[in-house]
């Protein structure tokens, strides 16, 4: 049902929370109109259902047999063919039985360094457990609400009303683009995107409405600190009055982005547990990701009762057994009020002075796979918060979240500004801290109608693109100030861009994440390294003309902040401004790509290295001896100098000359060995470059055709060469076809080969055994296979004869942390430790690789699901240190770090280019 002239009913507000899901709506069409709550129907208890304002942002997945169909009944279809649980009763189910909830999926929105569209969740559940991504798990929840909605309000369906979502404030554009992207899966593709603290403190507004003036009389800046269950968010709103008296209220700041909240909370007290029951238990007992997530779900109930009011003394914490030992096997832990409130209080909100910082680093904890902030101490990080956006102190503090209903945390975040400012603030009450976003969210719609309060303010950051300059690449030309008015767009016509149709473009735009004074003007320059700035996920298109012409074109980028809440940039034609074209984030998950090449400084002498790749591949036939094509490497490096030295925007060009030259490479073995040679070093390691998905797209269409010369053992090397080096460019489909003639190679019999297709490029022993240690997009349980075979090859060497190759091979498959890969595809911590077992019955002194490998299959990732066993770790530890290993190889196993240059290079089998980092 709409209303007149096909206006929506209702306006909806959705606060899709980590930790609950809210809904809130109020009639469309009624200037009166009270929020209310929207109770939404869920399970309870098995075949029970009830109605409740908070639907637990949960996910179950039940093994085979676990319910009955009737204990999962709703009271509308369900269209889940896995039956996953949702709400209430998921929650009461995963604290049962480990491993099958899923939970904390907005936090992993914004966690880059996975594949966030990729089913890998729960985070290390068992292999027989079924897995959501990130996206679709958000999604369901949507789809939930939408299917409780559409019951109870058939004639007025959710997709057909005003829907406001909310979401952290510090949300980069990619985790908000997949946060659209679930709405999309959800059934409900129209929505507007506001900010939780903005939402939290329109609810305010809203309730407040009556009495506003004299509210805010002495208030000048307000600070909204929002923490969740997942994140913690800060804003500043800055307050001014017009000559009616009437308060003006424009947002001037909002905070990083910060993993870190009351999920934190909880796993710090299940730590103090999990140490109290291994208390005279033989052997410690540190349980599995899927148990430490189970224990912090009986650890936040029992969080949740001593921080509240009339709390008792103390509270026991059960984690019961698995399988037959369910009750026997139960643990119990006594946790007190008082160690709570100091544990909570004392450890993410001490009493810290104004100057001091968050602490920074990328070794902070990861737990669950996910990066939790480093410094835990949400006083210091908003200390660093207020140091950058400078200006006066917030008079006025309004607090939001979950663990605010504990007074302890309000009343010591309150002491720490008051102390800070020397003098006490106004404190705005906020009566519902659980479910004031969803009603502000609505608030939000009217104020949109002009029928509330409105916060001003625009952009909260401002966007930068990144320049190419030469030697100027930390530069950026600013395309859309802080602050500009959503819906109004933006065109930087001080800068054109020459880009051919019917090929991908990619730009790179960086945010500010903070700005003291004036913000930068439309067209400012700034300097990347004189701040602090994020580098955004690439933007990208391919510019298809109507006519399908592949002409150059003239094009200016235009900017707007939509009405949605999202960034959206356009190539604009010069000439004509009706042709655009819509730039998209590039969001699947990668490393951090490092410069731009197409734009980057080159030798000078590039065009003589070109002319020679033309001469000896080129499509003009010329007379070129067999020793000329053999020394073209040298032949260029006597121009461009060593080959360790070209860095990749100068690979990329000769890259680019090779495959334009490709079909040359045909006319001798010799031709083809030295082209597959150079283009595989020239695209290593397969991404780096704004356009390497594109170059890998071209070189990828090559692999069906095989080689020429497929009876030259060089020239099939070679091939395996060349995709082993461009590996991490290669998507899990591509790397599974990769495998495919692994297997083929290493496994066909003599009648299989004698039937074996002319492109299927034959392999020696060792080059598979690099290729496959190559394939980090595999699933992990091919990974296992493909080291199963490498142990079966150290166990017939024997302890003497342990093969180099082999051993720096299985030191790839079973690493912890993958170069190119998602953490969620490494080979299982119990497999990896059979391996560490037959490496450790090596001698280290006289095959060191042996210890190289297991440096690699024990290194801490601080994951739980990932690492090894504690005892395991200290006999890797205390072997490493008997046999002298390097003091970094020591350290990866016992803390978590980074790999230096040299073990870069020896773990990835050859150098990177120069300027080229990976992250991992």
């Amino acid at each position: 049902m709409r209303g007149a002239e096909g206006k929506p009913a209702f306006l909806v507000g959705i606060d899709l929370g980590t930790t609950n899901t809210v809904v809130a709506y109020a009639k469309a069409n009624d200037a009166q109109a009270e929020i209310n709550l929207f109770a939404i129907e869920q399970l309870v208890a098995p075949g029970e259902v009830g109605a409740r304002p908070l639907l637990p942002s949960l996910r179950y997945h039940p093994a085979a047999g676990e319910l009955a169909a009737g204990d999962l009944q709703l009271p509308w279809p369900q269209q889940d063919l896995e039956h996953a649980v949702l709400g209430t009763l998921a929650r009461q189910l995963g604290a049962q039985v480990p491993g099958r909830l899923v939970s904390s999926a907005k936090s992993w929105l914004s966690h880059a360094n996975v594949d966030r569209q990729a089913p890998i969740l729960p985070w290390g559940a068992d292999a027989d457990v079924a897995k959501v991504s990130p996206v679709a798990a958000s999604a369901s929840y949507l789809a939930y609400v939408r299917a409780a909605w559409n019951h109870r309000f058939p004639h007025a369906p959710l997709e057909e009303q005003e829907l406001v979502l909310t979401i952290p404030a510090s949300f980069d554009e990619g985790a908000r683009a997949l946060t659209l992207e679930a709405a999309r899966m959800a059934g409900l593709p129209t929505l507007r995107l506001v900010e939780e603290p903005q939402a939290a403190f329109y609810d305010f507004l809203q309730r407040r409405r009556a009495t506003l003036r004299d509210d805010l009389a002495d208030t000048r800046r307000i600070l909204v600190c929002d923490v969740g269950g997942g994140t913690t968010d800060f804003s500043l709103i800055d307050v001014a009055f017009d000559d009616d008296g009437e308060p003006q209220l424009t947002r001037s700041s909002v905070g990083n982005h910060l993993i870190l909240g009351g999920d934190n909370m909880d796993l710090a007290l299940a730590h103090l547990v999990e140490t109290r029951m291994a208390a005279g238990n033989e052997g410690g007992m540190k349980l599995s990701a899927a148990r430490l997530s189970q224990l912090m779900e009986r650890c936040r109930a029992a969080k949740e009762l001593l921080l509240s009011h009339d709390a008792p003394e103390s509270a026991t914490v059960t984690l019961l057994g698995a399988g037959s030992r369910l009750i026997g096997g139960s643990r119990s832990a006594d946790v007190t009020r008082e160690e709570v409130a100091a544990m909570v209080v004392d450890g993410f909100f001490p009493k810290v002075e104004l100057g001091d910082t968050a602490k920074k680093g990328r070794a902070g904890i990861v737990e669950f796979g996910l990066p939790y902030a480093q410094d835990a101490a949400i006083t210091r990080h908003l200390a660093s918060f207020l140091q950058q956006h400078q200006g006066a102190l917030p008079d006025t503090l309004l607090l939001n979240g979950g663990v605010f209903r504990a007074d302890a945390l309000a009343r010591r975040l309150a002491e720490t500004l008051a102390h800070w400012r020397g003098a006490p603030l106004t404190i705005l009450h906020n009566d519902n801290p659980d479910v004031a976003v969803a009603r502000g969210a609505v608030a939000y719609a009217l104020a949109r109608r002009g029928q509330a309060p409105r916060i001003g303010g625009g952009s909260p950051r401002s966007y930068f693109l990144v320049l190419g300059e030469t030697g100027k690449d930390h530069r950026a030309v600013c395309i859309l100030p802080r602050g500009s008015a959503s819906g109004e767009e933006i065109r930087l016509t001080e800068r054109l861009f020459a880009l051919r149709l019917g090929r991908p473009v990619r730009f790179h735009l960086a945010t500010s994440l903070f700005e003291a004074g004036t913000p930068p003007q439309l067209g400012e320059i700034v300097d990347l390294d004189a701040g602090e700035y994020l580098r955004l996920p690439p933007l990208a298109s391919v510019l298809q003309a109507e006519s399908g012409d592949k002409r150059d074109i003239t094009v200016q980028l235009a900017t707007v902040m939509t009405e949605v809440g999202t960034l959206e940039v356009h190539c604009v034609a010069e000439a004509d401004a009706g042709q655009r074209w819509l730039l998209e984030f590039q969001l699947r998950a990668g490393k951090e790509e490092q410069g731009d090449g197409e734009a980057q400084a080159v030798s000078p002498r590039i065009k003589e290295a070109i002319e020679k790749i033309e001469r000896i591949f080129g499509g003009k036939a010329q007379k070129v001896d067999t020793k000329e094509v053999r020394q073209l490497r040298q032949h260029l490096e006597r121009g461009l100098g060593g080959r360790e030295s070209w860095d990749t925007p100068l690979l990329r060009q000769l890259f680019d000359a090779l495959m334009l030259r490709a079909r040359g490479r045909r006319r001798s073995a010799e031709h083809e060995r030295v082209w597959l040679n150079l283009t595989g070093y020239c695209l290593r390691p397969g991404y780096g470059d704004t356009l390497d998905p594109w170059r890998i797209e071209q070189l990828w269409a090559l692999f069906d055709t095989g080689v020429q010369h497929h009876k030259d053992n060089q020239v099939c090397a070679e091939w395996w060469t060349l995709w082993r080096r461009v590996a991490g460019g290669l998507s899990t489909e591509q790397q599974l076809r990769l495998l495919d003639d692994f297997a083929f190679n290493l496994q066909a019999d003599a009648a299989q080969r004698g039937s074996r297709p002319v492109t299927l490029v034959n392999g020696s022993d060792v080059d598979m055994l690099r290729l496959g240690a190559s394939l980090e997009r595999i699933p992990g349980a091919y990974k296992a296979e493909v080291g199963a075979w490498l142990i079966k090859r150290l166990e017939k060497a024997g302890r003497e004869a342990a093969d180099t190759n082999t051993l720096w091979a299985l030191a790839r498959v079973g690493a912890r942390q993958p170069f190119h890969g998602s953490a969620h595809e490494v080979v299982d911590s119990a497999t990896v430790a059979e391996w560490l077992h037959v490496l450790l019955a090596l001698d280290w002194k006289k095959t060191e690789p042996a210890a190289f490998a297991a440096t690699h299959l024990a290194r801490m990732t601080g994951d739980r699901s990932r690492d090894i066993g504690d005892e395991l770790r200290a006999t890797i530890l205390a072997r490493l240190k008997a046999v002298g290993a390097p003091p970094l190889w020591q350290a990866m196993v016992s803390e978590v770090t980074q790999l230096d240059e040299a073990n870069t290079k020896r773990m990835l089998g050859e150098a990177l280019p120069p300027g080229l980092k990976l992250i991992g």
